[in-house]
């Protein structure tokens, strides 16, 4: 019997070097996503294409293994504690010098490494020369030239990693200062319960005294003498002094090994970076951009597509052939009602919205690819740090376009408590996947499906955030200067369409997953509610014009009153708003769903307009766009809410998140509905007044100074630069 042999092959590389693309050109479909064991950073790994006995890791991209953010830290455990059989480091070519300090750091694990010099299409076209032979000799492992974009070398990268596995590791070549090299000596020679090829690796650790590399030592050596002895000598600290040898070391590599284009003139990105990141130009160009994205998502070709999904996918194929179906099989009347106006009725007004999800998700995913949506991150970083939010509060923002789920994970990046507390609290405020349904439910409802509905929905999430940045920063609680940090700007480049293609279709998946299990399930429960109650004193199943007497309706009524300053308790209907923003908390998609069944979608099917005549006779435009907001800002689904639980940690932060979440949607939908009724022609009351007087309170509170923080207080962090 022939027994086959596994290889783990670990993928390791700075922020935006290609890693991802690297990923997928090397795995294809056979991939596999979820989080690493215990923290919420998401894990991808799969089956190397043609040898399914090759399990690629992709690890979060690093700048170091010196554990600053949860990325490093889970990179590093996995390469020490899971040993994979081989490393691929994935270098930018077009920011080699940067890209070699992490190379280093890996070379001295004792792991076999292959560099992977990606971007080598850009390195040509700039008219610079790699010598992959002097560099392969300098580092002291295979280095090879691929293009993870096009393809190109990345088959010879894996081949090289799996013939690497298992082999003899070569000595570390690179060295430092005579004194530095004499201490990590010194200290290798204490360490006896670590393995030989990882003594070096260990022993820099212990100088640079990284406070969490005792996690993976049983004992830990004295070495103050080695520490002390260089610091005097060098007069900085430890961790400083190696970092500088590492770049010593790097620089006499670029020396040897890389020939830089002295003629170089301007790059298209540089002239297309002088404009987009224009101080004064790069906000009006983002927010263009975003409009221009969503008209085409909700207005154009993705209100064309979910028309057609609405009226007659899910309004003249399905129900009809469904009906005909049941009544054929004898079907119960009561069974006949759960599957037409709670299952198909309920999840298909949320499924008709998935052509202009994934018309959405496509354009973000390209952004993202193509190197825009870094520039947007440092544009951001200028803006909020102005209003006291740190730029990184943009990254989990961004991600949260998709789902709040991974945007508030996303947070775990953020090394100041107080900025990853505010991020966690503030980052569903941006309109998500799942809240695109209702904004193109109010578009097409009441303002004729304008693109500008969805743009202003937008807008409002990030004043929203900008506000809250503010105001929150001004207490106790979120006092001090925001955390600084680094970020690339990688080079403008077409991305790969199957690369777009796959993040879209994986955020459009997770949401139709949802609509298929958690959707499905309220749909059923909210059906019940909806089709019994009590007639003369009996319960029993209700007709369709007696809505009013269901369980549903007596829950609604109960809370309906809340809501009569936001206005939505026109024509006797406001029961069905409460009861929608009640199981929008189950899932935004709900509020949808809930639609379709209490205002009939079987029957609007037909044409795809008597739904939205439904409910304008019950709101106001103006009260409307009060619902839009309220369910923007609002406490977030189910799912959100357990993901701010874990990331919080702490129970009072998190219905103090949930509280703020809700009081501000509250207050947001009250000012719009009040305000916006008297400025279009509505009397004034007592509603109004408050509102006022909710208007003076917030502009107080945004514009009241700061104060005074204990500069002992502020937390420091890595310069906040952009690189290119």
């Amino acid at each position: 019997m022939v027994m086959r042999m596994t290889v783990k092959i670990a993928l390791a590389g700075n922020p935006n070097c290609g890693k991802t693309t690297l990923f997928n050109g090397l795995t294809g479909s056979n991939q596999f996503v979820g989080n690493w064991p215990g923290v919420t950073v998401e894990k991808k790994e799969g089956k190397l294409r043609g040898n399914h006995d090759v399990t690629v890791v992709d690890l979060p991209g690093i700048y170091s293994l010196s554990p600053y953010t949860l990325e490093e830290v889970v990179a590093r455990n996995f390469l020490i504690n899971e040993s994979p059989d081989a490393i691929i480091n994935i270098v930018d070519g077009t920011n080699i010098e940067r890209n070699l300090y992490l190379s280093t750091q890996l070379i001295e694990l004792g792991i076999p490494v292959i560099i992977a010099v990606n971007m080598m299409d850009l390195v040509n076209k700039n008219g610079d020369k790699i010598s992959m032979e002097k560099l392969s000799a300098a580092l002291g492992c295979e280095v090879v030239e691929i293009s993870a974009l096009k393809g190109t070398g990345i088959q010879q990268a894996a081949d090289r990693a799996v013939a690497a596995a298992g082999k003899k590791v070569r000595p570390v070549v690179h060295k430092f200062d005579t004194e530095v090299e004499k201490a990590i000596t010194s200290v290798s020679a204490m360490l006896k319960d670590v393995p030989e090829e990882q003594k070096r690796f260990f022993a820099v650790k212990l100088l640079e005294q990284d406070s969490r590399i005792r996690e993976h030592m049983s004992s830990l050596p004295d070495v103050s003498r080695e520490i002390g002895h260089l610091e005097e000598i060098f007069e900085d600290d430890t961790e400083s002094i190696i970092t500088n040898e590492r770049y010593v070391y790097i620089a006499s590599i670029i020396k040897d090994c890389v020939v830089k284009n002295k003629k170089r003139t301007v790059t298209t990105s540089d002239r297309i970076d002088k404009v987009v990141t224009n101080r004064w130009l790069a906000l009006p160009i983002f927010a263009l951009v975003m409009f221009l994205i969503y008209y085409v998502s909700v207005t154009t070709v993705g209100g064309f597509l979910t028309d057609w999904t609405n009226d007659v996918l899910f309004g003249e194929i399905i129900p009809p052939a469904v009906e005909n179906l049941l009544e054929s099989m004898g079907c119960a009347d009561w069974l006949q009602g759960l599957i037409l106006d709670g299952i198909v009725a309920g999840v298909g007004a949320v499924l008709g919205f998935v052509p202009q999800m994934l018309v959405l998700f496509i354009f973000l995913a390209f952004l993202e690819s193509c190197g825009y949506m870094a520039r947007v991150a440092f544009i951001m970083d200028r803006i909020f740090r102005k209003f006291g939010l740190s730029g990184k509060s943009f990254i989990p923002i961004l991600i949260g376009t998709g789902c709040g789920v991974p945007g508030i994970m996303a947070s775990r990046t953020i090394e100041n408590d107080r900025d990853r507390k505010m991020t966690i609290m503030t980052t569903t405020f941006i309109p998500c996947g799942a809240k695109l349904p209702i904004i193109a439910l109010i578009a097409g409802a009441f303002f004729n499906h304008s693109g500008a509905v969805a743009w202003g929905a937008w807008m409002i999430g990030i004043a929203a955030i900008v506000s809250s940045g503010i105001i929150l920063k001004k207490t106790k609680m979120f006092a001090g200067d925001p955390a600084p940090f680094v970020m690339e700007l990688p080079a403008y480049h077409m991305p790969a369409a199957g690369a777009v293609l796959r993040s879209m279709w994986e955020r459009g998946w997770s949401f139709i997953k949802k609509a298929g299990t958690i959707i499905l399930l309220s749909t059923i429960v909210l059906w019940f509610f909806m089709s019994f109650g009590w007639i003369e004193d009996s319960f029993s199943m209700l007709e369709a014009d007696q809505l009013d007497s269901s369980i549903l309706a007596k829950i609604g009524g109960a809370a309906a009153w809340i809501f009569t300053p936001l206005g939505w308790t026109q024509a006797g209907e406001g029961w069905k708003m409460a009861v929608a923003v009640v199981t929008g908390l189950i899932a935004k998609e709900n509020v949808v769903a809930t639609f379709g069944m209490l205002f009939g979608f079987a029957e609007v099917a037909e044409d795809g307009i008597e739904v939205w005549g439904s409910l304008a006779a019950v709101m106001t435009p103006v009260a409307a766009f009060g619902f839009l907001a309220f369910n923007l800002l609002c406490a977030p689904c189910f799912a959100a809410m357990g993901a701010i639980k874990r990331e919080m940690n702490h129970i009072g932060w998190f219905w103090f998140a949930i509280g703020y979440q809700t009081l501000l949607a509250y207050v947001t939908a009250m000012c719009i509905y009040q305000l916006g009724t008297f400025f279009t022609g509505g009397g004034f009351g007592v509603g109004t007044v408050v509102a006022v007087l909710l208007v003076i309170g917030f502009l107080y509170l945004l514009f009241r100074p700061y104060q005074a923080t204990d500069s002992l207080n502020m937390d420091g962090g890595r310069l906040a630069k952009a690189v290119k």
